[in-house]
């Protein structure tokens, strides 16, 4: 997982507006698309022809209005694989309408599809990963996003295959569980021949949103979650009226769903030095941690 973006609305000169790149299995998936986001892209030398896949979680500026910037410069780079979005059904004419002013020439299609906000579903699958909404509170439309690997095969044992002298044809097929009878008759059973595989990871991204006591019951036991956290507990009044979560509430979440890691995010322009926030994460949840531009975290 790539951080772009970790900031909040108020734009500063330390942090960019929302955005992240999910990687998994050779495939990119943005997740929110703030203002800045293709020149975070660009230091953080990821490849834009890879990214197919775009959600968004809201329509505030700070989370989707670098879109259309990037839209231009694929089709100025030359694109011509499809480019997915998905976003709340309000953004579509919005994005209609910036597409014929700005970008009426494309040699790509974008291809759009409504998210409802409101309900937990798997909204994207392919062979690797299932992407499933979050429901959130916010004072808009509004969902985070849950990415689930789907199980991989187990891993050939290479020093068997070579001592019964399997056929590199019948690979594919211990892979998917058949044992090996030997030229004597001889059954060779399955779990003689292969590794058990990497247990699937999944995570979880919550921007923006108030606190909400459930939340855990939906990110239970996921490797990685990232969390809003804009303000400290100093700021306790500004989180409830805006809707928004203090350090400590994403912590609490994190707590409650038995996570592997917490991610902290979405500054608010105040704090010059967000260990505030940290200390008041960690008192509840000690595997918390602070988002940062240029950052890479292994999901595991």
């Amino acid at each position: 997982m790539h951080i772009l973006g970790c900031g909040s609305a108020l734009p500063t000169l330390k942090h960019n507006a929302s955005s992240q790149i999910v990687e998994i299995r050779g495939k990119l998936f943005m997740i929110d698309c703030g203002e800045g986001t293709q020149i975070a892209l660009r230091r953080s030398h990821i490849a834009f022809a890879r990214l197919s896949t775009v959600f968004l979680s809201h329509l505030h500026g700070d989370h989707c209005l670098g879109m259309i910037g990037m839209i231009s410069t694929f089709g100025l780079l030359g694109r011509t694989q499809p480019l997915r979005i998905f976003a709340p059904a309000e953004f579509e004419p919005m994005l209609r309408s910036q597409l014929e002013m700005f970008c009426h020439n494309l040699e790509y299609e974008v291809e759009f599809h409504a998210v409802d906000t409101t309900k937990q579903t798997v909204i994207y699958e392919d062979k690797s990963l299932t992407v499933e909404t979050i429901p959130l509170e916010h004072r808009v439309p509004c969902c985070g996003y849950l990415f689930r690997e789907k199980p991989s095969l187990p891993h050939i044992r290479r020093e068997m295959i070579d001592f019964y002298q399997i056929p590199v044809s019948q690979i594919n097929n211990i892979k998917n569980g058949a044992d090996w009878t030997t030229s004597d008759g001889e059954i060779i059973a399955n779990s003689r021949l292969v590794r058990p595989a990497e247990p699937p990871r999944s995570y979880a991204y919550c921007s923006d949103t108030r606190y909400m006591p459930t939340l855990h019951e939906i990110v239970k036991n996921v490797n990685v979650l990232y969390h809003e956290s804009t303000y400290a507990n100093d700021q306790l009044h500004n989180a409830e009226k805006y809707f928004h979560t203090t350090a400590e509430q994403a912590a609490m979440v994190a707590r409650d769903a038995q996570v592997g890691q917490l991610f902290l995010g979405h500054y608010s322009a105040r704090y010059e030095n967000e260990e505030i926030l940290l200390d008041e994460a960690r008192k509840i949840f000690a595997e918390s941690h602070l988002s940062d531009e240029k950052m890479v975290i292994d999901v595991k």
